[in-house]
């Protein structure tokens, strides 16, 4: 068990890891819309079994009265304790092809000494390829595909996937630092923030971790199977389509942010959207809540999003 001051501990069963491996960062944290993070991080352990490497010190780096850790009370007694996980592992994708994945939560604590913590190891094991996923809300219809803005060292990437490419500050969280820090370091490093409907974005919706998955090949070239978020995105739009279908009024809002949209995109230089959503309900369709979103957005806002 590691000290308290220990950033991190190596595992003591940690396999030797070949050099030149992509490293795959998904950390849930600030914002995670659509749930987008938070089924990356459950694909990455639950589907691909990895092994650990490094395991970083929750009390160095959560605050556990924002994220309490979960325990199981059974009738009398405790039965068992889960504290978050975050973790440097070796996993491997449905082809068998190794990498390397940062998952967990995002840190609290100690982000300057986190992130170069994180770049040494890297150098360390030689990657060839740092990237990492989020997913931010914005106003675009469900009835087109997942878009992204892509940042980072990777040019050949914003060029091709890059769907809106704004100038602007926002908060940052620790995967932009990381990005940062290793821009700094000379490594070839690829952002994607998925661009997720906003009247979604509070939902778990499966089309944002599916749109994440083919970002995340994409940049590496690993392959991933998504057949049970496939599967369940079916189900999802289904209740969706349930929820709003009959409705003249969520089928005239759709029809506004849909021509919105192929707007923008027509008017573009930028890349068209790579990502595809799986089975989408009709262009007739939509969830509530979109009309008085877009009437409440400051009228400059119309020139900063697609």
């Amino acid at each position: 068990m590691p000290l308290p001051s220990a950033l991190y501990e190596t595992a003591a069963s940690a396999p030797p890891v070949p050099r030149g491996l992509p490293l795959v960062i998904t950390l849930t944290g600030f914002a995670d819309a659509g749930g987008a993070v938070g089924r990356l991080v459950e694909y990455v352990r639950d589907e691909l079994e990895p092994t650990p490497l490094t395991v970083f010190s929750n009390d160095v780096l959560l605050d556990y009265r924002a994220r309490r850790p979960i325990i199981s009370f059974d009738h009398d007694h405790l039965t068992g304790y889960r504290p978050p996980r975050l973790e440097l592992s070796l996993a491997h994708d449905a082809l068998g092809q190794p990498f390397l994945s940062l998952a967990g939560y995002e840190p609290d604590f100690a982000w300057d000494a986190f992130s170069h913590a994180v770049v040494a190891l890297a150098d360390d094991l030689g990657v060839s390829t740092v990237t990492w996923v989020h997913a931010i809300p914005m106003p675009v219809p469900h009835t087109r595909p997942i878009g992204a803005t892509v940042s980072g060292t990777r040019t050949e990437l914003t060029r091709a996937h890059s769907v809106w490419q704004p100038q602007t500050q926002v908060p940052a969280n620790i995967g932009h630092l990381l990005e940062y820090r290793f821009a700094e370091s000379g490594a070839a490093v690829a952002g994607f923030a998925l661009l997720v409907p906003h009247y979604l974005a509070d939902t778990d919706y499966p089309a944002a971790a599916l749109a994440g998955l083919d970002s995340l090949t994409a940049a590496t070239g690993l392959a991933f199977s998504g057949d049970t978020l496939r599967g369940e995105n079916r189900e999802y739009l289904e209740k969706v389509d349930d929820q709003v279908g009959g409705s003249d009024e969520l089928s005239r809002m759709l029809q506004g942010l849909e021509e919105r949209y192929d707007s923008y995109m027509a008017g573009s230089t930028r890349a068209t959207p790579m990502i595809h959503t799986g089975d989408l309900p009709s262009a007739d369709e939509l969830a509530a809540e979109l009309e008085r979103f877009l009437a409440t957005r400051p009228s400059g806002d119309d020139e900063k999003r697609p």
